[in-house]
């Protein structure tokens, strides 16, 4: 056996043996695709340290608007999602990049102002109304405007008025949940925002919820596994106990005590399941 065939397979093995060293690393991370609220509100880092702990993994968070969330995951860019956007999740799974769509917690939307409420929204009777109001009084509007699921919602709510929102009064963030609240804030201006996140970071902010508990306003976050037949390259096991793990009891009584002890209320409601019941995939 000449050397240059020697060195041809010890080359060969370390090559092979260094692919399944990548393939076994690839298999200890996982991509979490999810929105700024889950973040902002300090969920996830309650979170996911316990679920990178239990099963010795990395979690990779990608916190962005849920649009962006749901398009790195068409691409195959992320393992697993966890958005709040409904309708677009139904198509996402619809086209088939997603499977096991399924209700993880929910809370609702607010719209908060400045104070004090110059636009008297407190006086409304829905939140219908209250962007009726806003529009009347030429109050300072801050949106999203990133293609979020506080912003398809807020869509939604302007779509009930039969108003265009455009003018100098409507001013488009394009930007996180948080970064959005400070912004109303610096400019005594009303916004749309997850009940969570503006309860987290109302102590920095000059602003009150002036419209709450309308149906419109409920806000559900599922979490949805990349589907491996439209992306085999993905880390699909992962994904399916990522799923498992926030859905596991002990979990959700994490989920429905997030918040209780440093705001007085909890930030989000565990998943409506009977104990001991499978959790249904969300309508």
């Amino acid at each position: 056996m000449n050397r240059s065939y020697l060195f041809s397979v010890v080359v060969v093995s370390l090559l092979f043996a260094g692919g399944c060293l990548s393939d076994r690393v690839e298999q200890r991370t996982i991509t979490l695709a999810t929105t700024t609220s889950t973040r902002d509100s300090g969920l996830l880092d309650e979170l996911v340290p316990l679920f990178e702990q239990q099963f010795k993994v990395e979690v990779k968070v990608v916190a962005v608007g849920t649009g962006q969330a749901l398009a790195l995951a068409r691409r195959g860019d992320a393992d697993v999602l966890l958005a709040h956007a409904p309708d677009a999740e139904k198509q996402f799974v619809s086209a088939g990049h997603g499977i096991s769509r399924q209700l993880v917690m929910h809370n609702d939307f607010v719209i908060v102002g400045p104070i004090p409420d110059r636009a008297k929204l407190a006086q409304a009777t829905s939140a219908a109304d209250a962007l009726q109001r806003i529009v009347a009084n030429r109050a300072v509007f801050v949106s999203r405007g990133d293609d979020s699921g506080t912003h398809l919602k807020e869509t939604k709510l302007w779509e009930t008025t039969g108003i265009e929102p455009v003018g100098d009064w409507y001013l488009r963030g394009g930007v996180g949940m948080s970064q959005t609240l400070r912004l109303a804030s610096e400019k005594s201006a009303y916004t749309l925002a997850d009940r969570g996140t503006f309860l987290a970071q109302r102590a920095k902010l000059s602003l009150k919820v002036v419209r709450q508990g309308d149906s419109l306003l409920l806000n559900r976050y599922s979490v949805i596994v990349v589907n491996p037949a439209k992306h085999p390259h993905t880390n699909h096991r992962l994904a399916e106990q990522f799923a498992r793990f926030l859905l596991s009891d002990r979990i959700q009584k994490k989920i429905a005590h997030f918040g209780v002890e440093e705001y007085g209320e909890p930030l989000f409601f565990r998943a409506a399941a009977r104990r001991g019941a499978a959790v249904a995939e969300v309508p």
